[in-house]
């Protein structure tokens, strides 16, 4: 298991240790955004902690995924109103 991967993992079981949410993420309130980087990318870690910030929230779940020919790293937040968005952070750059 890669180190991202691991991050993925810490994060999921920490939020499911916290207890119970009290929105859904089939909640019609759900919002996606869409975080804007520079042309290095974040890590994973970098992009989580910089969502922790911008919203005040709780970080529910933290993923990577590729997309074309570069990471894009889906995190989820309760926010403290109680609504869960996923917010999306520019990874690195893969490949050539």
């Amino acid at each position: 298991m890669n180190p991202m991967q691991r991050l993925a993992v810490f994060v999921l079981f920490a939020a499911l240790a916290l207890g119970p949410l009290s929105a859904s993420a089939d909640d019609p309130d759900n919002a996606t955004f869409m975080v804007a980087q520079s042309d290095s990318g974040k890590s994973l870690s970098e992009a989580v902690e910089q969502v922790r910030r911008q919203t005040g929230g709780r970080i529910l779940s933290a993923e990577t995924k590729v997309e074309g020919n570069r990471e894009v790293h889906h995190i989820k937040v309760l926010t403290k109103d109680g609504k869960v968005q996923t917010h999306r952070v520019q990874g690195r750059r893969r490949g050539g």
